[in-house]
């Protein structure tokens, strides 16, 4: 939207919290980043000292646990304890919505221990880990295997189970659907201390459907099997760049991936890896990806790209430079591709230390990037989160693959935030209707890069301040974000629940599918005994009466009035 075209909007007084955002990087750079640089070293100990151990070994300790966290929910009494939620503080938590369902009195119960990867299995090809490994740690295990997770979320911090109680794309994910598609079976501990093994085709077929998007309300999760996928040791990548208007972009994006004959499974015409970034309302590159060999990669005439370096400019600026070079092919290292976003936060570092792009600081400084996200949230109060919430967009919309240009115009004209992530994914037709899921007789349509089993979904990656707020005119984020819900759910499209969320009890049921998720609620025992997904979600303070009166009122909550 040109400048000539945005509405016109009355300029926004400054307050003290704008000064204090604006030199924020002072405390970034000499309290967040020394200690998030001693954290990440203390947690690459603990998974070095933790793959020192036998498998034997850790499927031992992991037992032990189990055992405390039966026996810790056992000690719980219903009439006099709050409702379960884990121990963990709530900075820690790496989505952007303030986790003030633990301000309500609560019922803890200590998962740190589950942090080992437990096995991986080559015969069966599937890794067997606990929820709170991390992208980076199983990475680092599996890609010297020339194996991988069929999902790896790009962000090193991500754990297994936040991808898979909450959302969890990549790349790869137009292939192999979301993280949570690539599990194969749960070990969940359920409200009373049973310790069960659900996967899709046995008795606990119901919770394993219904597990993903529940924000760990249906059981404690304590470990996961997940799919691995062979892998070579470096991805051949090709930058496109692509100029027009939104909808020309939107194809452009489309085209990279599915083609038009609707061969989607071929392998030969749909890459392994795709991405694309809007950068504004005319151009973007598109990003195609292919496993490629150590022998292949150093070839004469190939360019390697260690992009994983300290030093190196930020992935998506390097990306940029494609709209002014044209295409180019370059051989980046399989692991470091994965997690070619760390860095930067996508582009959100550029906010929070907006000189850290530059060569001097990248030289200098840029083996501590980047901040922990949950630093970030424990060194700002209650005025700066508000202020956040307020000025700045940390959304992903979720939305048909067809539908994608009509969503970077809405953007584009209600929030004018560039760059813009697209990320395709598969939504598949299950047995079974749980929290998102296609749109209805989708597989008739034969639309451009669907399938008879599963429609293409897109991410569209809404991070940074909008250009009102750039501009200092007044935005009211909170009702951008209503306006932006409201969108998606006239348009099928979905809202991943780590971000802030402005739905009402209502308006969140006609977003997602409740009937999986609430039969699962009182066939397991969860209604009483873990927050109900709404309730965990919910922007704001929940109090203990609320949350009790949520619960008991459950045969007459909202995701009813909206069936």
């Amino acid at each position: 939207m040109s400048d000539l075209e945005a509405p016109l909007r009355p300029k926004r007084k400054k307050v003290w919290v704008d000064y204090f955002v604006q030199f924020r990087w002072i405390l970034v750079i000499f309290v967040v980043l020394p200690i998030s640089f001693t954290l990440y070293f203390l947690t690459y100990l603990g998974d070095v000292k933790s793959e020192m151990k036998s498998y034997k070994q850790r499927q031992k300790e992991h037992d032990e646990n189990v055992k405390k966290v039966v026996k810790r929910l056992k000690e719980r009494n219903p009439s006099k304890d709050g409702l379960v939620c884990t121990a963990r503080k709530p900075w820690i938590a790496v989505g952007m919505r303030n986790v003030d369902y633990k301000r309500a009195r609560h019922f803890e119960v200590d998962l740190s221990a589950f942090r080992n990867i437990l096995e991986i299995d080559r015969e069966r090809m599937v890794a067997r880990v606990e929820p709170l490994v991390n992208m980076g740690q199983i990475s680092r295990a599996s890609v010297p295997m020339n194996l991988s997770l069929a999902v790896v979320a790009e962000l090193d911090d991500l754990t297994v189970g936040g991808l898979i109680n909450g959302y969890g794309i990549e790349g790869s994910s137009h292939i192999y659907g979301l993280f949570s598609d690539t599990v194969v079976a749960y070990e969940i501990v359920l409200a009373d201390g049973q310790v069960v093994r659900a996967t899709k085709d046995n008795e606990y077929s119901d919770i394993f459907y219904a597990v993903p998007w529940s924000q760990g309300t249906l059981g404690l999760l304590v470990s996961a099997e997940i799919k691995l996928i062979p892998v070579k040791e470096y991805m051949r990548l090709t930058y496109k760049p692509v100029v027009g208007n939104l909808k020309e972009l939107a194809q452009g994006y489309i085209d990279s991936f599915a083609p038009r004959d609707g061969d989607q499974d071929n392998p030969s015409k749909v890459p392994d890896f795709v991405e694309t970034m809007i950068y504004n309302s005319t151009e973007g590159v598109m990003m195609t990806g292919r496993y490629a060999s150590k022998e292949e990669a150093k070839k004469k005439g190939n360019v390697i790209n260690n992009v994983g370096w300290w030093f190196k400019p930020w992935f998506y600026q390097h990306a940029q430079t494609a709209l002014k070079k044209g295409e180019f092919v370059e051989y980046i290292p399989t692991r470091e591709y994965y997690h070619r976003h760390t860095r930067c936060l996508y582009w959100e570092g550029k906010l929070i230390l907006p000189f850290a792009d530059q060569w001097w600081f990248r030289f200098l400084l840029g083996w501590m990037m980047p901040p922990k996200v949950s630093l970030l949230k424990a060194t700002q109060g209650e005025a700066i989160r508000n202020y956040y919430h307020e000025m700045h967009v940390i959304q992903d919309m979720l939305v048909p693959l067809y539908k994608v240009g009509d969503a970077l115009e809405w953007v584009d004209r209600e929030m004018e935030v560039y760059p813009i992530w697209l990320c395709p994914h598969r939504l598949f037709k299950l047995p079974v209707k749980t929290m998102v899921y296609p749109e209805p007789g989708f597989e008739h349509q034969h639309r451009q890069g669907d399938t008879s089993y599963a429609q293409m979904y897109t991410d569209v990656g809404v991070y940074y301040s909008p250009g009102p707020v750039l501009r200092g005119e007044v935005f009211d984020g909170a009702e951008a974000v209503r306006r932006m819900e409201d969108w998606l759910i006239e348009n099928h499209g979905f809202q991943p629940q780590y971000a802030v969320s402005e739905l009402n009890e209502k308006k969140f049921w006609r977003m997602f599918d409740a009937d999986l998720y609430e039969h699962a609620r009182k066939k397991y025992g969860a209604v009483g005994t873990f927050m109900s997904v709404y309730y965990k979600s919910k922007k704001g303070r929940k109090t203990e009466k609320e949350v009790q009166e949520a619960e008991q009122a459950n045969l007459e909550t909202a995701y009813a009035e909206a069936g």
